[in-house]
């Protein structure tokens, strides 16, 4: 049995009791964050990650040992350097199994050490798509290989709490002096930090209580507090911290200023927003540009363009000066607002001018409003502008350019030659979101083979929803079955005749058509059925949903009221049997084409 099992034995009571001083110090241990996009890689290097990659492929329907294995016999004589590792784990995406197979083949290999960053990208993927059983195995040896950090550590309890076991997040905590780290004023604040953002303020305050005598806070921790408790709503019992705060010697700084004024934007609560930017100035405090951008962003969300504009007058007259966040929410604001020029400047001139360089964020929010406004060509020159620069793309850069093409029929070279980029020159992988638009799109426009061909490679990959994680048996099981059926009915729709009864769901269909000329009538409806009922033909809207959106009524024929029933949202393992829907809709549609149907009008 994991420790971290023996340990749910003991309750969270233990876990709460109070601590013994810890005898180790990691202040002297850094961690320096790499930026992987920047990594180039030798001709060398590129030739054994490409090697290493189509051995993984080859074995990605496996379990992770298959992987490991794999790597065994296909690689043998590579010459692993931390570059390749590094770049590879990074651009892995969501691919968890790949990246679990390549640690661990590395780790096996004579004269091979991890980097800090590969452990802590290790950690953090598993922790992100809930295979925290896993996550927790490798703690232990990277705690005997002197590998773990307190960002490790840190990113295992914001994993752990972000899964709602906050319990285990405690208690991982209340077991730091058996890894080697200290219970510290640090590492106590990342506890707290991960509580609050999971909205467990009331159990992160109960657990400060119990730690403050023997570790004593600073002014993150109260800070940690200050926006926890504006995140639950309650500005009252933040500005009781802010007192607290206060008596305990730590004045207040812009950080816990600008928690509250988050908090009354999120509330739109701007007129309060605005007394606390004043008595700031008025007490010192001044803003920050991330002060005002947050506010200028918040004014820009409630569609109040114009007083967002003039907070960003207001931070420029305050001898404030703009940084790259700044003008990429200020050239996101302009966009959303209509005024594409206006953006393209700030983006072309502005931003040269006064010397702030274009970061990748800044690139793909020029890509996005313009792929918002359909403005296609000139996104992909700002994707060309952006290479040309050398800096690199990442998925936030593809996804806008593929949602704008998968919203157009025959568009479908275009989507292959963008995935091309992605995968191949890019070498990045897909995640869960980017292969949910690419699998609902397809299917939208009608390219149900290539939707389902990307929903096995999800599958095999074990890219899944960020649920509960289940065992490797249960994964199995709810993967196969579904499989099952969709093979049973895919061989059966391939001789689905049109007019018989056709089973989807829990609903008899008697007619499937396609029936365009009703699109301008019906075009805010997704998808279109008619049913042949004692009242005659009858348009319906589609019974499943990908939310659960109340439907409207519709007013059909001899003005007739026609009401639904809220859509209930699609389930995990229903996605292949809707796609083989579409698919024998689309068979359907094709062999209705050979008949001549009367229509009223």
């Amino acid at each position: 049995m994991h420790s971290l099992s023996l340990w749910r034995c003991h309750g969270a009571v233990r876990a709460l009791q109070l601590l013994p001083s810890c005898r180790l110090s990691l202040s002297s241990l850094t961690h320096a964050s790499q930026d992987l996009n920047s990594i180039e890689l030798t001709v060398e290097e590129e030739a054994s990650a490409s090697q290493i990659k189509s051995s993984l492929l080859k074995a990605r329907n496996g379990t992770v040992q298959n992987l490991v294995q794999s790597l065994g016999v296909d690689c043998p004589a590579v010459q692993l350097t931390s570059n390749i590792v590094d770049s590879l784990l990074f651009k892995f995406g969501d691919d968890w199994k790949s990246a679990l197979g390549l640690f661990q083949w590395a780790q096996s290999r004579d004269n091979y050490k991890h980097t800090a960053y590969a452990c802590s990208r290790i950690i953090d993927l598993l922790g992100k798509m809930r295979q925290l059983d896993q996550m927790w195995d490798l703690l232990p040896d990277m705690h005997c290989r002197g590998l773990l950090t307190v960002e490790i550590f840190a990113k295992s309890i914001r994993r752990l709490a972000g899964a709602r076991r906050w319990k285990d997040a405690i208690m991982l905590f209340d077991k730091l002096d058996d890894m080697g780290l200290e219970r510290n004023t640090e590492t106590m604040n990342v506890l707290l930090d991960a509580l609050c953002k999971e909205k467990k303020i009331e159990v992160a305050r109960q657990v400060f209580l119990v730690l403050s005598p023997p570790i004593q806070p600073d002014a993150y921790t109260f800070n940690i507090f200050v926006h926890g408790w504006c995140s639950a709503r309650k500005i009252d019992e933040a500005k009781w911290t802010i007192d607290e705060m206060k008596s305990r010697g730590f004045p207040p700084s812009v950080i816990t200023y600008t928690a509250l004024l988050e908090a009354y934007c999120k509330q739109e609560k701007f007129r309060m927003a605005y007394e606390v930017l004043d008595s700031m100035c008025s007490e010192g405090c001044h803003p920050n540009v991330i002060t005002y951008t947050m506010m200028m962003t918040s004014l820009a969300k409630c569609n109040m363009f114009e007083d967002a504009l003039s907070i960003s007058h207001r931070m420029k007259s305050s001898g404030c000066k703009p940084d790259t966040l700044f003008y990429n929410s200020l050239i996101n604001l302009l966009g959303k607002a209509g005024h594409l020029c206006e953006a393209s400047q700030v983006f072309k001139v502005e931003m040269p001018m006064n010397g702030v360089p274009h970061s990748l964020a800044t690139y793909n929010t020029m890509i996005s409003i313009f792929c918002q406004k359909n403005r296609d060509e000139d996104a992909l020159n700002v994707l060309k502008e952006m290479e040309a620069q050398s800096c690199k793309p990442d998925i936030q850069t593809y996804r806008p350019l593929l949602r704008l093409f998968l919203n157009r029929r025959g568009q479908h070279g275009t989507i292959r030659n963008l995935l091309d980029e992605f995968v191949n020159k890019h070498s990045l992988g897909l995640d869960v979101d980017t292969y949910s638009l690419l699998i609902h799109g397809l299917c939208r426009v009608g390219e149900t083979d290539w939707a389902y061909q990307l929903f096995e490679e999800m599958v095999g990959s074990e890219i899944g929803p960020r649920t509960k994680s289940p065992s490797h048996s249960q994964v199995t099981a709810e993967r196969e079955a579904p499989k099952k059926k969709l093979r049973k009915m895919s061989k059966d729709a391939s001789t689905a005749p049109l007019l018989t009864p056709y089973k989807m769901g829990t609903f008899d269909l008697s007619h499937r058509w396609n029936v365009s000329c009703m699109h301008a009538r019906y075009k805010d409806t997704p998808a279109y059925q008619q049913q042949t009922t004692s009242k005659g033909l009858q348009v319906t809207k589609a019974p499943i949903s990908s939310t659960s959106k109340s439907l409207k009524p519709v007013v059909i024929g001899d003005h007739t009221m026609v009401t639904f029933s809220t859509p209930r949202p699609i389930e995990t393992d229903e996605i292949p049997l809707v796609i083989n829907d579409f698919r024998v809709a689309a068979r359907n549609a094709i062999e209705a084409d050979n008949y001549v149907f009367p229509l009223s009008s």
